[in-house]
């Protein structure tokens, strides 16, 4: 059985600025990873454009997992799909392909509502897992984000 995970998250920043936070390398590194992995960011390339790619490496404890993704719908502050293939997943044989639907809706001048869809997963753990590797990236990432709360 294969399962596709979705998250809804509202973030305290115009939708702009949450869209820039997924595709300028800098912050990318800075957010992205469940807490205790990381990006470095040497390894970070982003082109966000239809047929462009992202290129990043998440560490961790016994993590080391490269991440290409080409992206195959690109609407600038609206809108990533891509189709994105990982090494070195925990518990997967082989690489792992999955695709990734982020839209971003603004909610007023000031908040973004980021929509997200990502699977095929098989089985439920890695799906589980995925999710709660997003929602610990995005705590890192409200962190980050302008108007964040110390």
């Amino acid at each position: 059985m294969s399962q596709y995970i979705e998250i809804t998250r509202i973030f305290d920043a115009p939708r702009e600025v949450v869209y820039r936070a997924f595709t300028d390398p800098d912050q990318l590194a800075q957010w992205f990873g469940p807490e205790g992995c990381s990006v470095p960011r040497e390894s970070v390339e982003v082109d966000a454009r239809t047929g462009g790619h992202l290129r990043f490496v998440m560490t961790g404890p016994d993590v080391h997992s490269p991440v290409e993704a080409t992206f195959t719908e690109v609407v600038p502050n609206e809108l990533l799909v891509a189709e994105m293939e990982a090494d070195g997943v925990p518990g997967v044989a082989g690489p792992l392909r999955v695709r990734l639907r982020l839209e971003f809706h603004g909610e007023g001048s000031a908040k973004t509502r980021l929509e997200l869809s990502q699977g095929p997963f098989a089985g439920g753990q890695l799906g589980t897992d995925t999710r709660a590797g997003w929602e610990s990236s995005f705590t890192k990432l409200d962190a980050l984000l302008p108007g964040a709360r110390p």
